[in-house]
């Protein structure tokens, strides 16, 4: 008995959109690098914890769900952590 070809057109959706995820966030790291570079350049600190929160912010006003804003919070706080660990090469 072969996968139910509803539950398959889903499964190839969602394995789309984590391509498309691993793409973007590949890329943000990528961009964070070339800021921290930038900012090392000009003698300024790497770490502003002002903008993430204005970043977050902004998130949180942008999403319409239907993931939560604690969802949203979490995920993004994983994403800031990891793109600046992974700028400064740790």
């Amino acid at each position: 008995m072969g996968i139910d070809p509803g539950i398959q057109d889903y499964r190839e959706r969602i394995s789309a959109l984590d391509l498309g995820i691993l793409e973007a966030l590949n890329r943000r790291v990528d961009l964070v690098k070339r800021l921290k570079d930038l900012k090392e350049a000009r003698g300024l600190a790497f770490h502003d914890p002002a903008q993430e929160e204005r970043l977050m912010a902004a998130l949180v006003e942008a999403n319409q769900g239907p993931l939560s804003d604690e969802g949203l919070r979490e995920i993004f706080g994983l994403i800031l952590t990891w793109a600046k660990r992974d700028a400064a090469g740790l």
